[in-house]
């Protein structure tokens, strides 16, 4: 059995012991235990992982481990990590871990909470380990359940109609998905539903790629926010509980660009030809349009929310931009945003449970009554807008330098129009941080306030020291996708090239 079962395993273990514990505390116990498990897990694979490339391993995935389940569909419990893999893995248990804290004080019905928030983990880090398609479209469907009960029972606001909106969306991107996923295991002829071996057979028809690539890439894309598709993402991410909106915002739309490239770019390759420059402007579009919204909500919620959407179609407008670097950027794009929006959702939630406002209206003076949130704050929108230092500037950068590697006219005014999302994203940024941290307190009943509690400080800590570890030491990160990244770049090229788009 591989070491990466234990990513299953230890939710699974988590959840059996939340149903036995009988008290708050035991409750806080045995959720701790498995989140600093599964940290504890992913640091050790990471580690050996790039100590084993280091000695040679050349193998396109490592720890890998496969059992049949269905023999009727070739359906096989198979499992894997290449370098994208395994910096999901370690973002995750980040915010696990990170989110457990930011829901210590969680009330009512804290059991019910951690039961569903770890059921929804579960469907994360089985959705990354797969590699079998229909596993990982089963451990996706596990991921996307709990969201609704999380949110419409444990969230604010109209968070029944939030709850309902989000889960009918990604449910039919689910259908589109499947479908795909059906047309390609049928068409290939393969004997497997193994991602890398039906790739290596490329077996499917042109035809048949073009019809149903589309399938697939908007079936993940729902889930990355791509325009016009995502639609839920701001209701669900206002209505949901902290915790809840840091692991949806910062791992679970992750899915959304991971399964877009490993699914549909890599297994319908020929497609590309027809379909990336549709989908490149309505990732473009997702860009500008989600930074700008942002500019107008009021919500600081809604803020990063539309924020999330314009950095999840990055994730999607680099990863059609078909360059290494480009990928590679993406990529980091995933780690980063997922730290840094994580860090924005924990830190607003703190500051709505003492202020019982997230309107910037309302807002005023925090830095004087809160500086430790309001500092937590001001690194989350600086990491945002791409400030160097921080992990934002290594992703976009890299983004745009590999965009703009692209020699025709069309991807570079692409690139261009993208890149005006970065003033666009300092606008509201800057203009948020200097309403609610530094201007005139509007409410006395602000100055009796009280900081950020233990549990508090080391979720913002934990998260503010890996934007800027990243954003400080990014090399071991590049170095480690790249490896994965370089065969998947190969492979597609032997199908389409940049100058055919």
């Amino acid at each position: 059995m591989s070491i990466l079962t234990l990513f299953v395993v230890i939710p699974l273990l988590t959840l059996f012991g939340l149903w036995l514990a009988k008290n708050d505390n035991q409750v806080r116990g045995v959720m701790l235990t498995g989140a600093s498990c599964l940290l504890a897990l992913a640091i050790y694979v990471t580690i050996t992982f790039i100590s084993m490339r280091h000695a040679g391993n050349t193998d396109q995935m490592l720890f890998t481990y496969s059992i049949p389940w269905f023999r009727p569909l070739n359906i096989c419990y198979s499992v894997g990590v290449d370098g994208i893999s395994v910096v999901m893995l370690l973002l995750s248990a980040v915010i696990v871990f990170t989110g457990t804290f930011a829901s210590w004080q969680l009330q009512p019905m804290k059991k019910e909470y951690f039961l569903w928030f770890t059921l929804l983990s579960t469907g994360v880090f089985g959705f990354f380990i797969s590699t079998d398609m229909f596993t990982m479209f089963m451990f996706y469907e596990v991921a996307l359940i709990p969201m609704y009960l999380l949110i419409g029972v444990w969230g604010t606001g109209p968070k029944e109609y939030a709850a309902m909106k989000l889960t009918l969306m990604l449910m039919g991107g689910s259908a589109l998905l499947i479908i795909g996923i059906l047309a390609i295991y049928f068409f290939s002829g393969a004997t497997t539903m193994d991602v890398n071996a039906i790739a290596h057979m490329a077996n499917i028809p042109k035809n048949v790629q073009n019809v149903f690539f589309p399938f697939v890439f908007i079936g993940f894309g729902v889930l990355g926010a791509l325009f016009p598709f995502h639609t839920w993402s701001p209701d669900g991410h206002a209505s949901a509980p902290t915790a809840v909106s840091m692991l949806h915002a910062g791992v679970l739309m992750k899915l959304g660009g991971y399964g877009c490239f490993r699914i549909a770019m890599y297994l319908m390759p020929a497609a590309l030809e027809m379909w990336a420059p549709v989908f490149l402007v309505l990732t473009c579009i997702s860009v500008v349009y989600g930074a700008l919204s942002a500019c107008v909500q009021t919500d600081l919620k809604y803020i990063n929310a539309y924020s999330s959407v314009s950095h999840c179609g990055m994730v999607l407008f680099a990863l059609l931009m078909l360059t290494q670097t480009a990928i590679t950027g993406a990529v980091l794009q995933m780690l980063s945003h997922g730290l840094m929006t994580a860090l924005f959702f924990a830190v607003i939630g703190m500051i709505y449970h003492r202020c019982g406002t997230r309107d910037v209206r309302y807002l005023g003076g925090l830095m004087k009554v809160i500086p430790f949130l309001c500092v937590g704050y001001v690194i989350a929108g600086l990491a945002n807008l791409g400030l160097p230092g921080f992990s934002g500037f290594v992703a976009e950068m890299t983004i745009f330098v590999g965009s703009f590697e692209n020699a025709d006219a069309f991807h570079r005014v692409a690139t261009i129009i993208a890149c005006t999302s970065i003033v666009i994203t300092a606008v509201y940024i800057l203009r948020v941080v200097g309403k609610i941290c530094y201007q005139k307190i509007p409410n006395p009943k602000f100055l009796e306030l009280h900081d950020a509690t233990w549990d508090e400080r080391v979720a913002v800590v934990g998260l503010i020291a890996c934007v800027a570890g990243l954003g400080l030491f990014p090399l071991w990160a590049d170095n480690v996708i790249q490896d994965a990244v370089a065969p998947i770049i190969q492979h597609i090229g032997h199908f389409v090239t940049i100058a055919s788009l």
